[in-house]
């Protein structure tokens, strides 16, 4: 027996709930209507995906990991449908949080395609820092944000979706003595000037390159700012490492950046929504998350 569209449609409801009943009044169906479909759905995949604690279900380390494909499956279905129909009129408000590393590589096509689909839906919003956006959620002043997943200190209380996965390259000037090779080492990195990407998701994420090392590396300049990074490294003035997502083989000015991979990877940045759980989510924010979660990878874009 192969997994329904509606055990889907269960398990999704329980894990942003964090409860049968709670998902079981918010389908308008029984308690053991949905303790059963789970039930069937876990032995359909011969994993557990929910576990029960004292606040109610938890999600289990795989049914974090399938809780990823099912939002796909019910957003393509949803879309699929969409096809065939009329437009469905969603308006309202929707406030939507977002970090300043994805403002501009992660917004701005997704915030297009919403406001086309859309119209009559009122958007907002917000950047600021991870931190402050993790409030907002919690507070229900944000509906949902886009960030860097990893940021988050709360993520029990919230729901997650992963739109992006970004490896981490080096990023060199045209022509460096590091550009031909097929992979960069943590040692060869130390012996160049670093330009650091002062933001506290790639500061940290960084920060392990130097872990194990025997020293850091020479800092020529420490920023918030992308171009000023692309600009620093395209003229010389030192190396960095950034994930794909900010990746572009040139600078503002028209100077070539050379993109190399790590010899010592660095896990990977994902890049996702967040929106708070147990809460109701309003029809903008549905459908913000259905449509962003139909979109391709952003990766080389």
């Amino acid at each position: 027996m192969s997994f329904s569209f509606r055990q889907l449609r269960y398990f999704v409801a329980v894990s942003e709930i964090g409860s049968i009943s709670g998902a079981a009044r918010d389908l308008s169906v029984s308690q053991s209507t949905v303790t059963e479909a789970i039930k069937d759905l876990e032995a359909d995949l011969g994993v557990v995906l929910l576990e029960r604690h004292s606040r109610g279900m938890g999600l289990t380390h795989k049914g974090h990991a399938f809780l990823r494909h099912a939002n796909r499956i019910l957003a393509e279905v949803s879309y699929a449908r969409g096809v065939f129909e009329d437009q469905v009129q969603v308006s309202g408000t929707l406030n939507v949080g977002v970090t300043s590393i994805v403002a501009g590589y992660a917004l701005p096509d997704l915030l297009a395609r919403y406001r086309r689909a859309f119209s009559a839906t009122a958007v907002r919003v917000v950047e600021d820092a991870p931190e402050y956006l993790e409030h907002y959620l919690l507070s229900g002043e944000l509906d949902v944000a886009i960030l860097i997943l990893s940021a988050l200190s709360e993520r029990g209380a919230l729901n997650t979706a992963v739109m992006e996965t970004s490896p981490f390259r080096a990023w060199l000037p045209n022509g460096h003595r590091l550009s031909a090779s097929a992979a960069v080492s943590r040692e060869a990195l130390l012996e160049e000037r670093f330009i650091l990407l002062n933001t506290d998701e790639i500061r940290l994420a960084t920060a392990e390159l130097w872990t194990a090392a025997r020293h850091k590396p020479g800092m020529a300049m420490r920023t918030s700012s992308v171009e000023a990074v692309r600009s620093l490294v395209a003229t010389g003035a030192g190396v960095s490492v950034l994930p794909d997502l900010v990746y572009r083989p040139w600078s503002l000015e028209g100077d070539r950046i050379d993109g190399v991979a790590l010899a010592e990877p660095l896990p990977p940045v994902e890049v996702g929504l967040a929106w708070r759980r147990g809460a109701a989510v309003s029809d903008p924010a549905r459908a913000f998350i259905d449509l962003a979660l139909e979109q391709p990878s952003l990766q080389h874009r």
